[in-house]
């Protein structure tokens, strides 16, 4: 096995889970989007019956978890490459990290954790596949 061709084929798969986990998660998590519904907020009338308010200040919106995009590379590369050295058990590092990393944010930021998992579990997917697929094709090569 020529070391050269053994190394393109792992940089190839680690570039590949990147850029592939990036598009495929982004997908899902747009196709699991689900749309705010905005409820009207009430207040009393000179009467004491509750109205809608007609003129209110749009709501800011839930804030986003940042540094998703760096980390979803981080955990892909290190995930792909762990299958690939010959270590899945590395995995479940990766797992614990991000989710004890991010616990905080997910307890203040609302309806962010159902995205987190969608999205973690899309990374993860394509990570694994493709680690998985470089594995199959190094036996082969010459």
């Amino acid at each position: 096995m020529t070391p050269w061709l053994t190394a393109l084929v792992v940089v190839l798969a680690l570039a590949a889970s990147v850029g592939l986990g990036l598009a495929v998660s982004v997908l899902v998590l747009r196709w699991a989007r689900v749309p705010e519904v905005i409820l009207p907020e009430f207040e009393r009338d000179a009467s004491g019956r509750l109205v809608p308010i007609l003129a209110s200040t749009p709501k800011p919106s839930r804030p986003l978890l940042r540094g998703g995009l760096w980390v979803g590379v981080l955990e892909r590369l290190a995930i792909t490459g762990a299958i690939i050295g010959g270590h899945p058990e590395l995995i479940a590092i990766v797992v614990a990290v991000k989710g004890l990393g991010r616990y905080p944010e997910l307890q203040q930021a609302g309806g962010a954790s159902e995205r987190f998992i969608i999205g973690t579990l899309a990374s993860f997917t394509v990570a694994v596949a493709v680690g998985l697929g470089a594995n199959a094709l190094l036996p082969l090569l010459p």
